[in-house]
Order: structure tokens, then sequence, then C-alpha cells
């Protein structure tokens, strides 16, 4: 404290807001343990957890919701119900039980990390329901209501989860979801599972939840010094200045976060016909996918299976030798001396759950 550079809480609220504030605190920091603080670090959770993941999910959807059901809950065409939707209850069900049990330990980290798992997948669900072209075809309305009745019961039951961190935003949320008064006494117990959103809700355009922070330089809040610290004899020395720094080629901690990597457990493996560098790769994140990876010359199929490797979750779907490809297994590379090539896949040590996020 003696050479000023208490952050004030404030003062941060002021800048950010509260809700961004308690996000970062909550979500960043070990309750009990002694944590690092930056505004770098904070502004990067602010844009991307904030801004584009739940953010731009609340905004899709609710805009994905008035174009093709008029801001009214469509009721479900049981008939269209996918396993991949099955799946998205099962995750957000066990979203609320790993919530609750982390809640209860203090753990406040690892409930939000359970409830951003699910925020990822449903991204990915809107990528690939893609309601825009099942709109275009009159034979898929009843699975494009479906689509778009997951989508509101599951931003319910965010708005539930996310009420005692961020409390404001939850109210935002539940205006705009019709669920003012019923998630302002609901409970986790009494709510906090899949299908509770009334169909015929009438839904409501509101404003954005966390717009993005415009990319410029601020000053870490900084606390007065006083007493015998002032005055001329109380001026701390003038640091030696220090070398430069090439800044040429680095990214920023806004631009890292816009990375999701993500472990992923390997689920089958197998060969790709006339593609003697690749296989495909089914695994889970925590939702299974397909991913194609150039390991082929460096890993058999047969020893893949169980690993759980980092990934790059949130690259656009891409497709090689006609297989669509969604995200990318990390690995090392090296030459030797005599130019033979070695590969080592990014694997991750110990018991953590598939999905769980790499910061």
């Amino acid at each position: 404290k003696s050479i000023g550079n208490v952050i004030r809480p404030g003062e941060l609220v002021e800048e950010y807001g509260v809700d961004t504030v308690r996000y970062f605190l909550l979500r960043e920091m070990s309750f009990g343990r002694d944590s690092s603080f930056s505004t770098e670090a904070l502004e990067s959770r602010r844009n991307s957890d904030l801004a584009n993941d739940v953010g731009n999910l609340f905004s899709r959807a609710l805009t994905m919701l008035a174009k093709y059901a008029d801001s009214i809950v469509p009721e479900i065409d049981k008939a269209t119900v996918t396993e991949e939707d099955r799946v998205l209850v099962d995750a957000l069900e066990k979203m609320v039980a790993d919530y609750t049990t982390a809640m209860n330990a203090f753990e406040f980290h690892k409930a939000l990390q359970s409830i951003w798992e699910v925020i990822g997948m449903l991204n990915r669900f809107i990528v690939t329901n893609a309601p825009w072209e099942l709109a275009k075809d009159p034979d898929q309305a009843g699975r494009l209501n479906t689509v778009l009745y997951f989508l509101a019961d599951s931003l319910r039951l965010l708005a539930l989860v996310l009420r005692p961190v961020m409390p404001t935003a939850a109210d935002k949320m539940a205006v705009a979801l019709g669920q003012a008064d019923e998630l302002a006494k609901a409970t986790l117990e009494e709510e906090g599972c899949w299908g509770r959103m009334p169909a015929g809700t009438v839904l409501h355009q509101g404003e954005a939840l966390f717009p993005r922070l415009e990319k410029k330089k601020k000053q870490q809040p900084q606390a007065q010094t006083q007493g015998k610290g002032q005055g001329k004899k109380g001026q701390a020395k003038k640091k030696e200045a220090e070398p430069e720094i090439d800044m040429e080629g680095l990214i920023t901690f806004e631009q890292f976060g816009e990375v999701e990597l993500r472990v992923a457990e390997i689920v089958t493996a197998e060969k790709i016909k006339k593609a003697n560098k690749l296989l495909k790769l089914t695994v889970k994140a925590p939702e299974e996918r397909t991913l194609v990876a150039g390991i082929a010359l460096h890993y058999s199929p047969e020893d893949l299976v169980g690993k759980k490797v980092i990934i790059v979750a949130n690259l656009k779907p891409a497709k090689l030798m006609g297989i669509t490809s969604q995200g990318m297994v990390l690995a090392a590379k090296e030459t030797d001396a005599d130019g033979n090539e070695r590969l080592v896949l990014s694997t991750v040590a110990g018991d953590i759950a598939p999905g769980s996020r790499v910061a």
C-alpha cells in the first residue's frame, strides 16, 4: 500500500460495471487464496467471456426467436428431437448439479466454469443446427420450432444460475425472456431443470448485455499515498529506464482470450482413405465432435483412444477430404539435424473433465 498500488474497487465498478467486476473476481481467483489482478486480464475476460460468449449467445438467440417465431416461444415438435438435443439436455442438467456442488463448496471459479462449458455448447448448437437454413424449408418448420425452444429454455436456465454472480445481467435476461417475476422468486431446486419455459411466452428484445470494450490503453487504478510518503523528501526514487521491448508480432490478452482452448478426450480414431497423413478423430469436449488431424505418421489410431488432448474449440468448421473438422488438435513439432520430423500431441496430466477450458 505504501507505494500506492492498491486497487480501488469503486473505481473498477464505475469503469467496468459491477457485474463484470464480480464475474472476474469469482472466475479468475480461487476463494481464500492469494491471486493476481490486472485491468488487462479483466478486460480480456469481459470481451471474451461476457461479450463474445454469453452476450453474443443471448443476442443471437433472441434475434432468431424474433425473426422466425415472432418473439413467441414455440412448442417442441417431439418427432424432430435428435440425439444431439438429448446430449444438450444432459449437459444443462449436469451444469446445474456441478454448479450447485461448487457453490456449496465456495469453489466459485468451478461453478462458473461449468456454466461456460454449456455456453460454448449452445453457441455451437446454433451453428450446427443453422436455424436460418431451417427457416428456408417449410418441411423443417417442426425442427426449427424445436431448436428455438431449446435456445429459449437454455437462456432461462442460464439467467437462473448467473443471478448470484451477475444480478444486473440476469435481471435483463429475465425481462427479455418474459420471466422477470418467475425468475425473481425461483430456486434451483424448483426451476433448475430443463423444459420449464412455457410455450407461448412473449419475448422482448433487450439491450446488449455486455458491449465489447474499446481497445484503448487504461491506467491501472492507483491509490493515493498519504502522510510521510508525500512531498519531495518522500518521493520514491525514479526507476531506471527499462529496456524497450520489441512489440512486433506480440498479441494482447484480449486477442489470446478469443482463442478457446479446451480439453478433449479421444473416443475413436480411424485412418482416412487416400490421405496417409490424416486421421479422423471423434472427441468429447464435452459434446462429441469430429476433428481431422495430420498426425497419422506419428500416431496409430489404437494408441490415441482415451487420450486427453488440447484442442482449439472455436475454429470455424473446415472440410478436409470430405470430412467437416470442428476444431484443431494442438501438438509440438521438432526437426532433427537430419531433417526427420517428430510430432508430440499436447496432452493433460491428471483427472480433468473433457470440455474443461485451458487458460
